[in-house]
């Protein structure tokens, strides 16, 4: 009965530590395809290149008019509008960087 019992103890300890699958698919030639036939891989990264350059070009509008706004201003006094717009460039370079960063 205690060699019964001790082998059951060492299948349930053999069998607790079989690797787990991982939990990121990966990047191999298992890639899905769509329906026209392209990547879905590549699809989504042209999308998220195509957000990020129309951010980055919001971002450059914004700090052309924060320079704007600092330059004609007066140094004791910065607008609320300024602020709102520094917040909004703060967003926008958040969410560039979020994209551009591996997985």
């Amino acid at each position: 009965m205690p060699r019964l019992c001790l082998l059951l103890i060492v299948v349930m300890f053999a069998s607790a530590q079989e690797p787990s699958p991982p939990l990121i698919p990966s990047n191999g030639p298992e890639d899905v395809k769509l329906p026209n036939g392209t990547s879905q891989r590549q699809a989504i990264l042209k999308v998220e290149h195509k957000k990020s350059v129309e951010d980055s070009a919001k971002l450059v509008d914004l700090v052309t008019e924060v320079h704007a706004d600092i330059e004609k201003g007066d140094a004791n006094v910065v607008s609320l509008k300024t602020i709102k717009q520094l917040d909004e460039i703060e967003r926008l370079t958040k969410r560039i960087r979020s994209r551009l960063k591996p997985i």
